[in-house]
């Protein structure tokens, strides 16, 4: 092969790879250019290199976790293995793993679903609602609503309906935390 073939053909393999690497920016699919509060509280920890998050909540992480609280300011961005959060105020980045299949839905609903372009109202939520809230935990009398704005909400592929009276969350990667509500979707017990 001739140099200047071997060229053109590298070329336009660089040109195919730029183009395919390209991925959907998720902030343009948001108003407000990205910028949004999450609805729920996000369970993050401090990993090697990075804060992580995760779409499985990962609620009782043993060391180093940081509950951020709902309402939080945050920048959307893109991130391979799911998406980044940057808090507009003070510029901490979050990286959220996400994956779809599990969740049945893509990361942009997923982002949505999550979070809101306003603040959100909290003031509906009972005292012990709005203390599990504070405190990143279920506790027994808690709401449905205030189970899910203190844990985050329950990954679909172990609670596939918020109608369901046990919601599964992940403590970590290998623990799940269950949450079990009565008949009137009141906490009943935390396992």
């Amino acid at each position: 092969m001739k140099p200047l073939n071997l060229l053109r053909m590298v070329a336009v393999i660089l040109a195919l790879l730029v183009v395919g690497c390209g991925g959907k920016n998720v902030a343009s699919s948001l108003p407000n250019g990205g910028i949004v509060y999450n609805k729920y509280n996000v369970h993050s920890f401090m990993d090697r290199k990075s804060i992580k998050a995760s779409y499985a909540n990962w609620v009782d992480v043993r060391t180093g976790q940081t509950v951020i609280p709902p309402n939080t300011k945050f920048q959307v961005g893109k991130w391979r293995g799911g998406f980044v959060l940057t808090k507009v105020d003070g510029g901490q980045t979050i990286h959220y793993e996400y994956n779809a299949k599990n969740m049945g839905m893509s990361v942009d609903d997923y982002i949505k679903l999550i979070t809101s372009p306003t603040p959100v109202k909290l003031s509906g939520l009972s005292k012990l609602d709005q203390q599990g809230v504070r405190e990143g935990k279920a506790l027994k009398g808690m709401s449905k609503e205030g189970v899910k704005t203190a844990l985050g909400y329950p990954a679909v592929h172990k609670t596939p309906s918020l109608s369901d009276n046990t919601w599964v969350y992940w403590r970590d990667r290998y623990r799940t935390l269950v949450v079990n509500f009565d008949a009137s979707g009141k906490v009943v017990s935390v396992q």
